[in-house]
């Protein structure tokens, strides 16, 4: 019969348990197990650091099963939200989105580039004005087929960075 109120030596209690001397020299060194005291103390801390693994509860450094289990719903949580986001057509691939702007570039290009043909046909501008036309709708052209995500990221930034408009731009408060 094992006496629970005295002193035990590491070999002794992993006889007891049913471990190695160096598994519980390895609890003592983690704090599993507390030194010096009882053998009933160690067994009561020994049961409660069993009772904390089988629920899932990491100790200090061990893995932490219930988390790992809270993080992988998570994330499985996220992925039938995109999914379901996908269906209902509210989220594309960039992809489908890079292809939707390349088509309505390719179609505001040919609208833009009619308008110094319809204009010559049309109006009594000089051909000075009509290739200074050209030339500012070439330009726009060519910025909008050079924006990227970054830039249109740093504009949101640059535009209004406190959310309030500046109403000196905007020819004041009714716009005028």
């Amino acid at each position: 019969m094992v006496d629970l109120q005295a002193t035990m030596t590491q070999g002794a209690f992993g006889n007891l348990v049913g471990i190695s001397q160096q598994a519980v020299s390895d609890m003592l060194s983690r704090g599993v197990i507390q030194p010096g005291g009882t053998a009933g103390d160690w067994l009561a801390q020994y049961c409660h650091h069993l009772r904390e693994q089988a629920a899932g509860r990491a100790a200090a450094g061990d893995l932490d099963l219930a988390a790992e289990r809270a993080r992988l719903a998570k994330a499985q949580r996220e992925k039938i939200e995109m999914q379901n986001e996908v269906t209902r057509r509210m989220l594309a691939s960039v992809d489908v989105l890079q292809e939707v702007v390349a088509r309505s570039g390719r179609r505001i290009s040919g609208v833009l580039e009619a308008i110094p043909v319809q204009l010559k046909r049309r109006s009594s501008l000089t051909p000075d004005d009509l290739d200074f036309i050209t030339r500012e709708i070439v330009k726009a052209r060519n910025q909008a087929a050079s924006i990227t995500v970054l830039d249109l990221l740093d504009e949101d930034d640059v535009e209004d960075p406190d959310g309030t408009e500046d109403q000196s731009e905007a020819g004041g408060p009714d716009g005028d």
